[in-house]
């Protein structure tokens, strides 16, 4: 099959968190809403529609969500109910395709070059799961539809809220043609610093780039940037997708700076780490400390092993000895997070040690 006779569908759920808290609380509709953190800690997890109109933003502090949005509601998240709603529009996709490869909760994709309700036009086939899911669980989702990954996760973002774009293969290069680099899924703010100042602002100005002068600025990621500048991208809808890594992060009621006190707040989340692991029956090899500091900038520290970690007491001497090669820290902490990556999963074997002949 040539890389243009794919129909894969890119599914998003619109405000997903702040959308459930808003179905399940008629109080909250047509309200700024922002899912997670508090008034003076914490970071917003979700917002609603309406609070984005304020620019208020996932992953924002919501200090500055507030002063942004004076009337914004603040709410727990629920995570047991939103996994519930996802598991719902789960069995919604596998109606129609059992290629589904879920991103997080709120967004798939969906490979329906053959699919199982024989529907011939994969708008279509978007056209019936949004509305399903819209009988079903009352929220709104996107969709993209195209030939690739790439472009159909660009597709869902054109039409928000609550609608489909599909991006044919006559209109893939020049639809990524004139977008701006920042707008590539994967590129962040210090890729896009770094195009900028190499002179590349828009799809185009990366295709006229050659693969050498791709790969020599960015590396393995070069090769994909020059390819997708020219609307390919060969990935395929990967089912089961493997987990590659598992963390946990907490923001604190007020800023640290003793190690002992620090060193105690790791414990949940090595807790949290190891459990998912255990559930799992996941091993990792890479440990990685993750610390913002009370004016935002976040530092990582990793540490790999050669053979994957078998239990909780090695992941805490590992993370504790990250931290402490950081102390004394330079400014009061606010956040501190556990990551394990490198994950085999119980049925994939590591690399065999080499031993002597007896």
């Amino acid at each position: 099959m040539t890389g243009h006779d794919r129909k894969i569908i890119h599914v998003d759920m619109d405000a997903f968190y702040a959308s459930v808290e808003q179905r399940d609380n008629p109080e909250l509709r047509g309200r700024p809403v922002a899912v997670g953190g508090s008034r003076e800690r914490g970071v917003v997890a979700a917002a609603s529609y309406e609070a984005r109109k304020f620019g208020v933003r996932s992953a924002m502090p919501s200090v500055t969500a507030k002063r942004q949005c004076p009337d914004l509601i603040f709410v727990k998240p629920r995570f047991e109910v939103y996994k519930a709603v996802s598991q719902q529009i789960r069995e919604i996709f596998a109606e129609h395709t059992p290629i589904i490869e879920p991103l997080s909760l709120d967004e798939a994709y969906l490979d329906v070059t053959e699919n199982l309700q024989s529907i011939p036009l994969a708008r279509d086939v978007a056209l019936a799961i949004r509305a399903k899911i819209k009988e079903v669980t009352g929220l709104n989702a996107s969709a993209g539809i195209s030939y690739n990954k790439f472009l159909a996760k660009l597709a869902s973002d054109h039409r928000k809220p609550n609608g489909q774009y599909v991006i044919t293969p006559q209109m893939g290069p020049a639809f990524v043609e004139a977008l701006p680099v920042a707008k590539f899924h994967g590129i962040g703010p210090a890729t896009n610093a770094k195009m900028n100042s190499l002179g590349l602002y828009t799809g185009f100005d990366m295709r006229n780039q050659t693969l050498e002068f791709m790969q020599a600025n960015f590396g393995k990621a070069g090769a994909y940037y020059y390819w997708i500048s020219r609307g390919v991208d060969d990935r395929e809808v990967r089912a089961n997708r493997i987990r590659k890594s598992v963390g946990a992060e907490n923001t604190f009621a007020s800023d640290l700076t003793e190690f002992d006190a620090m060193a105690a707040e790791l414990q949940p989340l090595i807790d949290k780490v190891w459990r998912h692991c255990e559930d799992k029956g996941s091993r990792g090899r890479t440990v990685t400390l993750k610390v913002k500091f009370n004016d935002f900038e976040i530092i990582t520290r990793s540490r790999s092993v050669p053979v994957a970690i078998s239990n909780r007491s090695e992941l805490e001497r590992l993370s504790v000895a990250l931290l402490q090669a950081e102390v004394p820290v330079p400014r009061p902490v606010r956040l501190l997070g556990i990551s394990l990556s490198s994950l085999l999963g119980s049925d994939e074997e590591e690399e065999p040690q080499l031993g002597l002949p007896i």
